[in-house]
Formats: C-alpha cells, sequence, structure tokens
C-alpha cells in the first residue's frame, strides 16, 4: 500500500483502509473469533428524518458501516443503521448461513448520500469453493429520534437481488435441480428463455424431489413467502438433474419472449384449445411478476365473450339478430358509452360484437332477469374460478355476481371482474372448441393433482354462433388489421380495453385462435387492444 493507507487487525480479521475521502478496500477473511452475533440489549428502530446528512456525514457513516461489515462485527454493523435488529441478522447470517468465507468490499464514487460499491467474494461450503461478484449501494439518512446519521437499512445493501423479508443461504438444497424440456425435449433454460425462470424455479421446487435428481450445492435467496421459490444465485456443486417434460413448445416461448420485449409491462399466454395444454407464457415486466399466470386486471372487452355466450345460451341474444347499439346506454344510474361515442343503426348482435360496442351489451341486461347469469356462464361452461391446477401458481379469473351498474360493468369486463392471460385464452379456448379443457402446464399424474371440470359444455349452437362472431370480428371488426398478419383462414379473435383507475392510458388486451392454438395477451396501460396486446398474440400465433 502507498504511504496515504494503513492496516490493521481487528478482531482476527485484516482490514485494510485507503486514505482520501476515507473509503478503501475493506478485506474480510473468516476466522474462528468472534461470534458475530451482535446479541441483546439492541431495540429494533425504524428511523429516518426530513433533514438530510452532509455529505461527509454519509462518508464517514458508509466507512464505518461497511469496515464493521467487512469486520464480521454484526453488532456494529447494526447500530449504525435504522433496523439494528434486521442488519445484525443479515451480517450475521453473510458468514454463518451463506458462508461466505472472503470478501473484499470496494467503495465506488460517492453521489451525495448514496456510497455504491462492489464486493468480490468468495461462498466455501463442505470445501467446495466458488467466487461471487456483484455490485451494490447504501444511502444514509439522519435517524428520526436519534438526530444520527445511518445508513437506511435495505436487505438490498447486503445483496442486490433480496428484498424485503429475504435472506442469503447456501447449502444442499432441499429440491434437486431438474431439466425442464418442451413437448418435444428441447431443453428449457433460464437463460436463453428468461420469462420462463420462476416458472422453472417452482417446476424445480414442486418436482425436483419426484423425478429423480440428486441435490449439489448452491448459494440461493430463501423467500419471504413459504410457498414461493428459491432462487438460485450461484451453483458450487452441481447435483444430478432429472428430466422434466412440459407441455411448452420452444418455438411458441421463443416467439412470446421475442413480442413482449418490445412492450414494457406486457405479458402472453398460449394454449392449446383440444387438450388445455400451455404452449408459451411470457412476461416483460420490471418487477419479475408472472403476470400471465398469476395477474388480477380487469379484462376489458375480451369478457365479451363469456358474455355473448350468456345472452345467447339464455335466449336473449343470437348472431344475425339486432342488437341496438346506440352512443350510450344507461343502467343503474351510470352513464356508459362506446368509444369516440360511435354508434351502429340496424346492427346485428354478431356486428356489435365484431365492433366492440358496449352499449349493445348493456342493454341486454333488463331481459336477463338474473344478477348472477355472467357469474354462473363463466364458472359452468368456462370453468372460471374452479381452483386450477396448472403445475405452478396461477390465479383464477373471478366474476362475482353484481347488481346495478355493477353488473353492466361487468358484462364489458370492467367493475369486479378480475382476470389474466391464462385465464382469457383459456375462455377463447373453450369457445373454440365449446369445451373447457383446464390449462395445464406439466402432467397431472406427476404428483396425482386433481384437474377442474367444468359443469356443462357449452350448447352446439351457442359455440357455433360464438365462433362465427369471433371469426368476424378477425376478418371485418376491430382486430381485423391485427389478425390480417396472421397465417391461416381458421382464426378468430376479440379485442379489450380496460379503464384502470389513475391510469392515463386503459390496459390493452388481445385474444385469438389460429388452428389449434390460441393465446391471449394484456399491456398494462398500452391503450386500446390493438395497439400493444394484438401484435403479441399474432407473433405467438403465428409460430
Amino acid at each position: 500500500m502507498n504511504g496515504a493507507a494503513k492496516g490493521a487487525i481487528v478482531g482476527g480479521v485484516f482490514l485494510a483502509m485507503l486514505g482520501g475521502a476515507g473509503y478503501g478496500v475493506y478485506a474480510v477473511v473468516a476466522d474462528s473469533g468472534g461470534d458475530g452475533k451482535g446479541s441483546g440489549g439492541t431495540v429494533l428502530r425504524a428511523e429516518k428524518a426530513s433533514r438530510p446528512v452532509t455529505d461527509k456525514e454519509a462518508a464517514q457513516t458508509a466507512k464505518a458501516f461497511l469496515a464493521a461489515w467487512a469486520a464480521g462485527d454484526a453488532r456494529a454493523a447494526g447500530d449504525l443503521t435504522n433496523n439494528v435488529q434486521a442488519a445484525q441478522t443479515a451480517v450475521a447470517d453473510y458468514r454463518a448461513k451463506a458462508h461466505v468465507t472472503k470478501a473484499v468490499i470496494t467503495p465506488g464514487t460517492q453521489t451525495g448520500p448514496t456510497v455504491p460499491f462492489s464486493v468480490a467474494a468468495e461462498v466455501t461450503y463442505e470445501g467446495v469453493g466458488k467466487p461471487l461478484a456483484y455490485e451494490s449501494k447504501l444511502t444514509v439518512v439522519r435517524g428520526l429520534t436519534s438526530g444520527k446519521p445511518l445508513i437506511d437499512w435495505q436487505p438490498s445493501v447486503i445483496h442486490p437481488q433480496l428484498q424485503k423479508g429475504e435472506q442469503l443461504r447456501a447449502g444442499a438444497p432441499a429440491a434437486p435441480p431438474v431439466k425442464a424440456v418442451d413437448r418435444n425435449g428441447e431443453e428449457l433454460s433460464p437463460e436463453k428463455y428468461p420469462s420462463l425462470r420462476p416458472v422453472l424455479d417452482q417446476l424445480r421446487q414442486t418436482y425436483g424431489g419426484k423425478t429423480g435428481g440428486k441435490t449439489g450445492a448452491e448459494l440461493w435467496i430463501e423467500p419471504a413467502a413459504q410457498d414461493a421459490p428459491k432462487r438460485t444465485l450461484l451453483t458450487l456443486a452441481e447435483g444430478e438433474p432429472s428430466e422434466l417434460k412440459t407441455y411448452l413448445d420452444a418455438k411458441a416461448q421463443a416467439a412470446a419472449e421475442k413480442a413482449v420485449a418490445a412492450y414494457p409491462e406486457s405479458s402472453v399466454v398460449a394454449i392449446q384449445p383440444s387438450n388445455g395444454h400451455v404452449l408459451a407464457i411470457a412476461n416483460h415486466r420490471k418487477d419479475g411478476f408472472n403476470a400471465a399466470m398469476e395477474g388480477a386486471r380487469a379484462p376489458g372487452s375480451t369478457m365479451k365473450i363469456v358474455t355473448a355466450a350468456m345472452l345467447i345460451d339464455r335466449g336473449k341474444a343470437a348472431a344475425d339478430q339486432p342488437a341496438e347499439c346506440t352512443k350510450e346506454a344507461s343502467w343503474g344510474g351510470r352513464s356508459f358509452h362506446n368509444l369516440n361515442n360511435f354508434e351502429l343503426p340496424g346492427a346485428t348482435f354478431a356486428t356489435s360484437f365484431a365492433r366492440s360496442c358496449n352499449t349493445a351489451f348493456i342493454k341486454q341486461i333488463d331481459d336477463v332477469h338474473d344478477d348472477g347469469a355472467l357469474s354462473k356462464e363463466a364458472r359452468e361452461v368456462f370453468g372460471i374460478g374452479l381452483d386450477w391446477k396448472t403445475g405452478v401458481r396461477s390465479a383464477d379469473g373471478k366474476v362475482p355476481a353484481a347488481t346495478g351498474a355493477a353488473a353492466a360493468a361487468e358484462y364489458i369486463g370492467q367493475g369486479q371482474i378480475t382476470m389474466n392471460p391464462l385465464n382469457i385464452a383459456s375462455i377463447t379456448a373453450t369457445a373454440r372448441t365449446g369445451v373447457f379443457h383446464q390449462p395445464l402446464l406439466v402432467a397431472q399424474d406427476l404428483d396425482g393433482r386433481s384437474v377442474a371440470q367444468a359443469e356443462r359444455r357449452m350448447k352446439p349452437s351457442v359455440a357455433q354462433q360464438l365462433v362465427r362472431m369471433m371469426k368476424l370480428t378477425a376478418t371485418n371488426g376491430t382486430a381485423a388489421q391485427v389478425m390480417g398478419s396472421v397465417d391461416g383462414s381458421d382464426k378468430g379473435a376479440k379485442t379489450g380495453s380496460a379503464e384502470v383507475d389513475g391510469a392515463g392510458s386503459p390496459d390493452s388486451w388481445f385474444t385469438g385462435y389460429s388452428g389449434d392454438v390460441a393465446a391471449a395477451a394484456m399491456v398494462e396501460a398500452g391503450g386500446h387492444g390493438g395497439d400493444a396486446a394484438g401484435p403479441i398474440v399474432a407473433a405467438v400465433l403465428n409460430s
């Protein structure tokens, strides 16, 4: 080291601090001395203050915290944060439970109260060590009651991928690794198909122990939720993976991944209508959430597929019968209108469906005389709300019974109805075949789980009219431009846009089928159905 640096032995750990602004390289080597437990007498503090810390205070506090962390002094490190207990536990566990035996912490250039730093570590478990490198940052705030500058504690200080309630752990995982393959035996890796990472993690957790693999050793993130999958950060020793066959299709998955990449906050699912097999799942979201299968948002006019089926089923409408499409319609004290207040004088029900006329649907409520009619149709025919067990976590669609204006809103996919692309793709698949097949990602005989069965098949006359109206939508309706790019003649579709409170633009929804493939996509704040969600569905159908 040069003349500006000094070295010291702190608690049996070598600590090097370079001069200048008071930052340097903090090196930690695990030793047998000091328990690093930060025992007794500490009180949880969650303190922030409005008066900002100075750059000098931030520099000094960050320097002291990083040095304490490097020294393995959990108590000292915790006392320099605004959440003493959480920080103490995380620093102590860094060695004891994440098995980090060496780490070099190098601060970067400070920006106000925020100090970035890089970590070059080594994780060792049962004699096997691997390097681990990452970058993170910390921010210094003023304690609300103490007035002292303190590290604003977040789990991400220890590792950038750690979220609230999560922990770093190393060892032999409970579930062996699995090699997931598509229906044709092609491997599905998270590196090639990033959207599948949470799905593959869940498959491993659920089926890893059932398919004959052997565990190795890993560093992982232990999730806060008990049923959430662990996320592997580093493989220390390779296990022996077993092969797990899924119903996914690698070509459809690749197309789905590419399609959602063009639209932020987008999700898509593709299903095979003849059997319910899930062909593709893709998301492009900042939060990494599998909204394609677990989301819950109003589906807009894509819900008119179910509403139309209910009205035809009950003899209140027919494809070729007139369906008055006025600029506005009122029900339950609320006024509803069409996009840009369009109207279709003398239109049939099929044309009103194809052009997505809201008022034509709302005007039918008075004739139905059953507040639960839509909910019953969704459940009994389309299998919505029957606790689907796809092989991974998925959220059921919800169509609660409603009255008054709320019922009118539900007829056009607003109100309290919630769906995700998996639900809507399944609705389209059921419309296409007239029979509900619960979506499946993996075979049910892997674990003997039960599969949902709808109470009844769709009446043949209803199915024929529904398919005819969806085909009209794809050729001469709101989906014509998008579906014109889809190969083949056996195709149908429905567009949708759903208003969301506080959002500047509506969510974009689109669903369609081509042959024996049905797909649905949603883009949050994406605008009208054909604007964003439509091209995603078209790309998947063409794959």
